[in-house]
């Protein structure tokens, strides 16, 4: 059995879903650039950039509080490598490399890499990161008793 008109009634029909779903699509987009942040618009989080993922890391949560914790890395080549706003993981091995390694702060900011000093005798290079109150006292022990190293994020 035939039916007639069928075939053109099913192409109608498709192309009034995609008209449909595209006009959809259209009015979808235009309400999420509406509803988004405004760069200077005073928003709740102007400094990231719109279209990157939102990963905080543990320092930066709401109600932490950070402070500036001064940092001697061992090798001050690789401070040398550092710039203001990198992430970097502070890493303790032994006093003379020997035993394990194990991470003392993760995904910091380094703040500050001040000019390196002229007595090579002082033994690597300063490094300012930014870290909660409670990293900075670990970071603090560590560096007394070890050696710290550091691996950009």
């Amino acid at each position: 059995m035939r039916v007639r008109g069928g075939r053109r009634a099913l192409h109608r029909l498709v192309a009034h879903r995609r008209r449909a779903l595209a006009a959809g699509l259209a009015v979808t987009a235009a309400a999420l650039v509406a509803a988004g942040p405004h760069p200077g618009a005073g928003g709740q989080d102007t400094r990231r950039a719109r279209g990157h993922p939102v990963a905080d890391p543990v320092g930066e949560r709401h109600g932490t509080r950070l402070v500036a914790a001064p940092v001697r890395i061992a090798d001050a080549g690789t401070v040398r490598l550092l710039r203001p706003g990198d992430r970097v993981d502070v890493v303790a091995t032994g006093e003379r490399g020997a035993g394990d390694a194990s991470v003392i702060a993760r995904g910091v900011r380094v703040t500050k890499v001040p000019e390196p000093e002229a007595d090579p005798a002082a033994g690597g290079a300063l490094v300012v990161v930014s870290v909660p109150r409670a990293t900075a006292h670990r970071l603090v022990g560590a560096g007394t008793t070890e050696r710290l190293a550091v691996t950009l994020c």
